[in-house]
Formats: structure tokens, sequence, C-alpha cells
């Protein structure tokens, strides 16, 4: 990869990037932490990246980046917006929702917003976090069965 298609990847992929890490880890310092490590891991592995493949790469490193995080702290918590400018516009919903993510676990989590919030492919998200499409699908199925139980229980309806 050429330092040209480098800052091409950077242009491209950093917006949906930090989206990412800001909803895999929930808080948008760490999250940007997560987006300036993955850039430069991929710098530190450019010679072997094919530029095709950098968005791949991108997500499976900020993958395993929130995935150690959450590790390292042992809960995460969603209450921080991720962007402290934003304002949603209905900031009751958005409270329900990051509290039916934060019922799942770290890799359930990163299934939902690669697929339902990134509108990455099963193939992508297979590459990304390493598993095979068969099992994305039924760890996204069974995601999806623990968000849906969450958000229609009478406490959660707005």
């Amino acid at each position: 990869m050429e330092v040209n298609e480098y800052n091409a990847c950077v242009n491209e992929w950093s917006d949906a990037l930090f989206r990412f890490a800001c909803k895999s880890t929930g808080n948008a310092d760490d999250a940007r932490d997560v987006v300036q490590n993955s850039f430069e891991v991929l710098w530190q592995k450019r010679e072997g990246v094919e530029p095709a493949k950098a968005k791949a790469f991108l997500f499976q490193v900020a993958y395993r980046q929130s995935v150690d995080n959450y590790r390292r702290k042992s809960r995460l918590s969603y209450g921080e917006a991720p962007d402290e400018g934003y304002t949603p516009a209905n900031p009751g919903l958005k409270r329900v929702l990051d509290r039916a993510l934060a019922q799942l676990d770290d890799q359930a989590r990163a299934l939902v917003l690669l697929k339902d919030y990134e509108g990455y492919r099963y193939e992508e998200i297979a590459q990304i976090t390493g598993l095979n499409e068969s099992q994305v699908k039924v760890y996204l199925h069974r995601a999806r069965n623990v968000l849906k139980d969450y958000l229609v229980s009478m406490e959660h309806v707005l």
C-alpha cells in the first residue's frame, strides 16, 4: 500500500470506523484511541495489506481493540453520547436503545453494530471478527432476540 492509498483509506473509512468504535466502546475518547490505533496498525503493516482489503483490516483491528478495551474495563458505561455536540432527536429512545445494547456481551454488540448500524454484509463481518458466516448469522440472531425481548418488555416502552 502506497502513501496515497493509505491517505485515501483514512479519508474514506475514518468516520465509519469512529461510529463503530463509539458504539462498541460507549465512550468517544476511547473510540478516538481505537481509531487512531487502528490506522497506526494499518500504517505499520501497510506493506502486507492490499488497498482493497484495508477496510476489513481496519474494522478487524478496531473490533479486537474494542474487545480488549471492554475486557480491561470489565464493564462499559453507555451513558455518554458518542459526540459532544450530538443531540438525538428523541433522547428517551436513544437512552432505551443504549440500555438495550448494554444487555449484550461485547461480541454480540459488535455484530449488531456492524450489521444493523454500519450495514456490512455477513461475509464482511465474518472477515472482521474472525468468525465464519454461519456463526455470524447465529450469534446475530441470538443478539437480536435479546434486544427484542428487552425492547418489547413493558418497563422499557416509551
